[in-house]
């Protein structure tokens, strides 16, 4: 007897979500296994990217599971429908896995501090990818083809009919007249896509999207780091701490009551003594105090805002160098202004830097401007008289003396019992505690004379530098400063300078070499390798789909949908109100792997219905039709996996919600747009001829084989 399956798709929709949906924990388990063999640990990153790969790991075997189902429902026995079905999708899911281990692959050698943090993303999503295209091809059409043999092919009940209705009517009526419609008006409509991609690109340039090195995070510790002068007594500097932890609790007075249950905002103040991270000095000219706030989820005012008003409430006080108030720790993007002056004359190097530090302060919320060339303690320098020499004295012997007077010199050793004593002989107390016994002090000529010191050196007051910095041989000054980003963008604010400022500097300081540091250093060492990666992504991506596709059009149509991407990542930024950062260009550039697999399937399908003999207009238009469902699952999935992230209020995610915007509103614009600008891009294409001999591949293909058999 023959058995007949006429099982409908909608029938087998359960055992086909439960198969597709055991793909995961087999997908994420083989990539944990992975990841421990590689030395990657689970944290936040690696948690984001598995996120991430939820939806992208579905993919595959969605569109498998949905073809094999189909197959089966046309009247094939489960066996020969898994075959039929893998077989008609392979080359596609195969090449939408390729196509994104072509972006991931070099997105994993990102350089800089940011690209050690945001690495791992790109490194996990192989990993479990890897794993899932296993599954999807070796796995899950065996179970799909024993399972099927089970399913009753009965009656839909009456949800699963009103669902299936409303399904088909929306996609024949809404998405299929609109396809339709782009099509006929193919021209005007490629116009619009370009001019919303236009006017979507124009505001990062115009200033209406920002950009950042890193998202701002909301600490829970902040610190103040004091600088006096070198020389400064323990005591003055302990009157500073003082005053500046008084103005700390009148902040705290003022923050109180907007408090859950009017707790304090200051949990806790300690202070550091003999500690400047920033100057890179000790002594007890320098200290550093660091305060404990209420949980970033728990309080009610940002970091910001607390320095803000810690600053405020400090008065002037003489004598300080710099007060730095900052959140603890520098992030992965390094310091907001950190400019280097490379030379060797220190007088123009510190000159250089002063005229630097002029033009910043003149811009609000540039605060904290300092640089590391600063006048050390207090010395007194002597050069030999011309009349010293005929006493037979030299600057060896004069030193020798006053050492030995001040100091102290070693005459001899007593031997106490079994220990041996040093006698140090050197001027009493009152002799040498005030600069006039320096300069009243007598020096023993060679003949033995006593001869007054004033008579026989040069005797000049005079400041030293606390510490000389060098880079590559040569001195250094770095101008640091921070800045207040509810006030001004930090990479406006530096490229500003380097487009007003620093030609004029360079002009005018011909011997000295300015060199921008910072976010600015960081933010350009990580983009290149990004655009590098990118670049080397898209063309490994053109080359696997141009093998694929026997042709170099339809490639370019696929690859319609990556810049489509880019106007769904800066609309959602703008809309949620977020600036653009490194977090938010790795999720846009990773699209680029990924909104091509939609483009890929309905291509593969276009090419399918013209090897039947359908004309290239009607082919693209039923090819949209016939992906719309597996599009929206797979684009959905990923979507539904990454939009609770969006409003995660933890400490930890704030550096994630850039990424996950880019990827979900990424893919919102492109399940979109590629359903109608890939059709309305290949009709153009068709109506200039240049997919004509698509068809007639397809019919060569097809002579030939039958020629072989």
């Amino acid at each position: 007897t023959t058995e007949f399956y006429t099982l409908s798709l909608h029938d087998a929709l359960p055992i086909l979500s439960f198969w597709v949906v055991m793909g995961l924990p087999v997908s994420f388990l083989g990539g944990l296994f992975i990841m421990s063999v590689t030395g990657l640990t689970i944290n936040m990153m690696t948690m984001v990217a598995l996120l991430i790969a939820i939806g992208l790991l579905m993919d595959d075997a969605i569109v498998i599971a949905e073809n094999i189902a189909t197959n089966i429902q046309k009247g094939l026995k489960p066996l020969k429908a898994a075959i039929v079905g893998v077989s008609e999708v392979g080359g596609g899911v195969l090449s939408s896995f390729i196509t994104t281990a072509a972006i991931f692959v070099p997105l994993s050698f990102i350089q800089g501090n940011l690209g050690k943090v945001l690495k791992v993303i790109p490194l996990v999503l192989l990993m479990v990818l890897t794993i899932s295209i296993v599954e999807a091809f070796m796995i899950l059409p065996n179970h799909l083809s024993h399972s099927m043999k089970a399913v009753d092919a009965g009656s839909r009940g009456w949800f699963r009919s009103r669902f299936d209705r409303g399904y088909n009517w929306f996609r024949d009526s809404v998405v299929g007249s609109a396809v339709d419609f782009t099509i006929r008006w193919r021209y005007l409509s490629a116009g619009v896509v370009l001019l919303v991609f236009a006017l979507t690109i124009a505001l990062l340039p115009s200033g209406k999207l920002k950009f950042v090195a890193f998202p701002d995070i909301d600490g829970d510790v902040m610190e103040c780091r004091i600088l006096l002068p070198q020389g400064t007594p323990l005591a003055m500097t302990e009157d500073v701490v003082t005053e500046l932890k008084a103005a700390l609790m009148r902040v705290n007075d003022k923050f109180k009551p907007m408090q859950p249950g009017e707790l304090d905002l200051v949990e806790n103040v300690s202070v550091q003594y003999n500690t400047n991270a920033t100057a890179k000095e000790a002594g007890p000219h320098v200290a550093t105090i660091y305060v404990d706030l209420l949980p970033a989820e728990e309080r009610e005012a940002l970091m910001d805002d607390v320095i803000r008003a810690w600053r405020a409430e400090t008065p002037k006080m003489p004598d300080v160098i710099s007060l730095q108030y900052r959140e603890m720790g520098i992030g992965p993007a390094g310091l907001a202004i950190d400019i280097k002056f490379e030379g060797n004359d220190l007088e123009q190097l510190k000159a250089a830097a002063g005229e630097a530090m002029q033009w910043l302060a003149q811009y609000k919320g540039v605060v904290d401007l300092t640089d590391d060339l600063r006048p050390g303690k207090p010395e007194i320098s002597l050069t030999l008289k011309q009349g010293a020499t005929p006493l037979g004295l030299t600057a060896r012997d004069i030193a020798s003396q006053l050492r030995g007077s001040f100091y102290g010199a070693s005459v001899r050793e007593i031997q106490m019992g079994k220990e041996s004593v040093e006698v140090n002989v050197r001027l009493a107390d009152d002799d040498r505690d005030s600069i006039a016994d320096l300069e009243y002090a007598y020096i023993r000529a060679a003949n033995g004379a006593r001869v007054p010191l004033r008579e026989i050196v040069n005797i000049e007051y005079t400041r030293g530098y606390a510490r000389i910095a060098r880079l590559d041989g040569l001195r250094t000054v770095n101008l640091t400063g921070d800045v207040d980003p509810a006030v001004i963008n930090t990479s406006e604010l530096i490229s500003t300078f380097a487009k007003q400022k620093m030609p004029e500097m360079v002009e005018k300081y011909p011997n000295i070499k300015i060199e921008l540091g910072g976010q600015r250093e960081e933010s350009a060492k990580t983009g290149k390798s990004i655009l590098r990666g990118f670049i080397i992504g898209l063309i490994a991506i053109f080359i696997l789909l141009s093998f694929q596709f026997r042709n170099y059009i339809e490639p370019l149509t696929v690859m319609t949908a990556i810049p489509l991407a880019f106007i769904g990542v800066i609309l959602g930024h703008k809309l949620l109100g977020l600036d653009l950062s490194m977090p938010s260009v790795i999720g846009a550039v990773s699209l680029a792997g990924v909104v091509v697999n939609n483009s890929i399937l309905l291509m593969t399908f276009v090419r399918l219905r013209r090897s039947q003999g359908v004309d290239a207009v009607t082919a693209v238009a039923q090819a949209s039709r016939d992906r719309l469902r597996a599009m929206l699952v797979t684009s959905l999935t990923t979507i539904a996996g990454l939009t609770p992230l969006l409003f995660e209020t933890s400490l930890q995610a704030q550096v994630l919600i850039p990424l996950a915007v880019s990827i979900v509103f990424g893919l919102l614009a492109t399940l979109v747009l590629v359903l109608f600008v890939v059709p309305t891009l290949y009709s153009i294409l068709h109506d200039m001829r240049l997919t004509a001999h698509v068809a007639l591949a397809e019919e060569s293909d097809e002579s030939d084989g039958r020629s072989v058999e």
